[in-house]
């Protein structure tokens, strides 16, 4: 007997409009990427620092991505249809892989033109200005950065996720840009500026990689996090008796969705109607404890060696003798019966 249960309509309208409601997170980053381009390439051209050129290169870069966010949150926001029958929620990984793909192409930029300077050392000019105009950039992404964290949180969403840390990246290496250029300032070391460029160059491509490989995970359908696979775990453990047990045990998740689907042990002499109300009852459960939960159960007689056939990547291997010598649940009822007599 097949079970499967997933978020009622209205949990699904709700799914729906708590994803167009990210788009709105879309549309603040980029405003955001904006308006510290603008003000970045502002303090790059008033210095001339290659420092502050590789700030303004991974603002364009988060301006990009911000664009492609958009994009994939307005197609991951649309329902199940005919030929996506699960719905489109793994779109969002695609926008992540691109993330970290232009994170590439920033680094990229900017190491060459920093090796370049390194040759070629140049004086920097109207620093104070400069560096207050970054200032200014930086306090605008960070405030973006934490409200998209938050709505990632609150949303289970990879996107602004991925967004988020970007921008929370853009903050910290601009921090760092800053206090190197004003000790370039008042030392002349000019060697540094490109010194210091290079370095974010490669602190850029660490985030990259970060972000491209969480992406990829999800796509290749890796499994549940740890806070759901306990949850998962806890509520099993609760049904767990004589009679019922559970095994080929399987989960995923997919975007902002997860999928479970497992095998129910129970007695051979059960009715359809017990089966189908205990895997009601742990689907039920589990849709508590699990948010955006789509369940898949099959329900088999626990004395029949055919129904461990299918045994799940976290089941130990099947052993004959071992399950000769287990007395069947009917068995052991029996026994108790006679015992009672």
């Amino acid at each position: 007997m097949m079970s499967s249960l997933v978020a009622s309509h209205s949990g699904e309208m709700d799914q729906q409009s708590s994803r167009r409601t990210l788009t709105k997170y879309a549309w603040l980053s980029i405003a955001a990427a904006i308006i510290t381009i603008v003000l970045k390439m502002a303090a790059w051209r008033i210095t001339g620092s290659v420092g502050l050129f590789s700030d303004a290169a991974e603002s364009l870069v988060n301006l990009v991505a911000a664009v492609v966010a958009l994009i994939v949150l307005i197609v991951a926001a649309r329902p199940a249809d005919k030929d996506h029958q699960f719905g489109h929620s793994k779109a969002e990984y695609f926008s992540a892989v691109m993330e970290g793909a232009m994170i590439f192409v920033a680094a990229g930029v900017i190491i060459v033109s920093a090796a370049r300077r390194l040759f070629h050392p140049q004086p920097l000019e109207d620093v104070g200005i400069a560096l207050l105009i970054s200032v200014v950039a930086t306090l605008v992404n960070g405030g973006v950065s934490l409200i998209l964290l938050r709505g990632a949180k609150k949303h289970r969403s990879i996107t602004l996720k991925a967004d988020g840390k970007h921008l929370m990246t853009d903050v910290y290496t601009t921090v760092g840009v800053l206090a190197a250029v004003g000790v370039v300032a008042l030392t002349h070391w000019y060697w540094m500026d490109p010194v210091i460029a290079i370095a974010v160059g490669i602190n850029i491509l660490w985030t990259g990689w970060k972000v491209m490989r969480e992406s990829l995970d999800g796509l290749m359908d890796g499994a549940m996090s740890e806070e759901h696979q306990a949850a998962l775990k806890k509520v099993l453990d609760t049904y767990r008796c004589l009679d019922v047990d559970f095994h080929a045990l399987r989960n995923r998740a997919s975007g902002s969705s997860n999928f479970i689907e497992f095998d129910v042990l129970v007695p051979g002499d059960w009715t359809v109607k017990q089966g189908h109300d205990l895997v009601h009852d742990i689907e039920e459960q589990l849709m508590l404890v699990i948010p955006d939960l789509h369940v898949q159960t099959h329900v088999e007689p626990r004395e029949d060696p055919l129904s461990y056939d299918d045994l799940g990547p976290l089941d130990e291997p099947f052993d004959p003798e071992a399950f000769d010598a287990q007395p069947s649940a009917t068995e052991n009822r029996a026994e108790d019966t006679t015992k009672t007599d």
